[in-house]
């Protein structure tokens, strides 16, 4: 099947910037690289990258070097070798059998990554799903990483940014599971676009794409069951039937329990923002 990129939507003059969600990897794959300079990204993958991130950089990481394969996580590892090496295929943490003699540090779940075991640390990661976002969205004149744990910080960034840095659409990608959209993607970017709308402040006026209206609705129609939410969503669902990994699930859906800014900076690692 033949991708078609991504065309930047072009806002009339004055009008307020679009905000759209991209809800699968077939969306953020077909962007067009070019159209991304004037574009600000923000990388949801709520089960379990930017939430286990998030928790790492609120345990004191110094930094979070994503990877989008496995391959270019040990080569990262050559360069850096104070870095953990983080992250998961098929759910689980990457063993010696997957890298050629290599067990990885930790996995993605954000329970792992303690303040005993990541403060002071860099960490280099890839994950099936999350890391694949954020290496479409390298070509975008900001990145943010974004869960449930930081949408209220996000959200007043977002909306308080003034000249240059507040022109220009705002797409909420979504990493989605596998090749499909995922469900608690969408609740989060819903949650974010829902948090930017109804701000009281006045400071900034968005003009939502359908996409965005879709992923609203679906967070105000189970804001108050999010947990109960999650079964509705494949990867929730294997994350819930297995006892190990079940606890994940309410870590990543707690609302502003890591009220911080995340960006990538030049060199491509992610840091709070000051």
């Amino acid at each position: 099947m033949t991708s078609h990129p991504v065309p930047l939507p072009t806002p009339l003059p004055g009008s307020a910037p679009t905000l759209r969600v991209l809800f699968s990897p077939d969306e953020y794959e077909a962007i067009d690289a070019g159209a991304l300079a004037g574009v600000t990204c923000v990388v949801f993958d709520v089960l379990r990258a930017t939430s286990t991130m998030l928790e790492a950089l609120a345990n004191g990481a110094t930094g979070i070097r994503p990877a989008r394969e496995i391959a270019e996580a040990l080569a990262l590892k050559v360069n850096h070798p104070g870095a953990l090496l983080a992250g998961e295929r098929d759910g689980l943490r990457i063993r010696a059998d997957r890298t050629g003699g290599v067990d990885f540090d930790l996995g993605n779940s954000p329970r792992e990554f303690t303040r005993e075991r990541v403060a002071g640390r860099e960490i280099i990661m890839t994950t099936t799903n999350g890391t694949r976002a954020l290496e479409a969205c390298r070509g975008a004149k900001a990145v943010h990483i974004a869960s449930f744990g930081n949408l209220s910080a996000l959200a007043g960034h977002l909306a308080s940014r003034t000249g240059a840095d507040a022109s220009g659409p705002l797409w909420l990608v979504c990493a989605g599971t596998l090749e499909n959209a995922s469900f608690e993607d969408a609740l989060g970017a819903g949650a974010l676009v829902d948090r930017l709308v109804t701000r009281q402040d006045g400071m900034r006026a968005w003009s939502l794409d359908d996409s965005a209206q879709i992923a609203r609705e679906v967070y105000r129609a189970h804001r108050h069951r999010l947990v109960e939410a999650a079964a509705l969503a494949r990867n929730g669902r294997r994350l819930l039937a297995q006892p190990e990994l079940a606890g994940d699930v309410p870590v990543c859906l707690e609302e502003d329990r890591n009220p911080r800014v995340v960006r990538r900076d030049a060199d491509g690692v992610l840091r709070p923002v000051a």
